[in-house]
């Protein structure tokens, strides 16, 4: 569907019309370098999710859907089964700086305003940042 375009109002034109707003949707380097390392089904479901998104569901709001202020920023967080995608909107588009997986220190860095370099993702991959934080303290 196009931006603007009414759709379907049935058969003998007496159904309901309403009128849908779409957003142009682009992917930053890490979104799309995180994308790519998912299965092919994972990130259909990713992006049909994001692609999806109207202006009406982002004032509306869900439980999908949250904010995050963040160095003078507004993102937006959508949530898709394990993912996180950190977002910004602007005037008909939409930006995804980010998708994350739940549960990992990225994550919790990004919604708590730690220091987020690219770099810090690493600490993820190997997994010990949870283990870390579950593991009683060495005496």
């Amino acid at each position: 569907m196009v931006a603007g375009q009414l759709n379907d109002c049935g058969a003998d034109g007496r159904g309901v019309c309403f009128l849908t707003t779409m957003y142009q949707v682009n992917f930053s380097d890490q979104a799309m370098r995180e994308l790519a390392k998912l299965p092919t089904l994972e990130q259909m479901e990713v992006v049909e999710a994001f692609t999806s998104l109207t202006p009406e569901e982002l004032l509306r709001g869900s439980s999908e859907l949250g904010t995050v202020r963040r160095g003078g920023h507004t993102y937006h967080r959508l949530r898709v089964g394990e993912f996180r995608i950190y977002f910004e909107a602007n005037e008909g588009s939409l930006l995804a700086h980010y998708v994350l997986h739940k549960h990992t220190y990225a994550d919790f860095a990004f919604r708590s305003h730690l220091p987020f370099p690219e770099d810090e993702a690493r600490i993820e991959q190997e997994g010990g940042f949870w283990k870390y934080l579950d593991e009683p303290p060495k005496s």
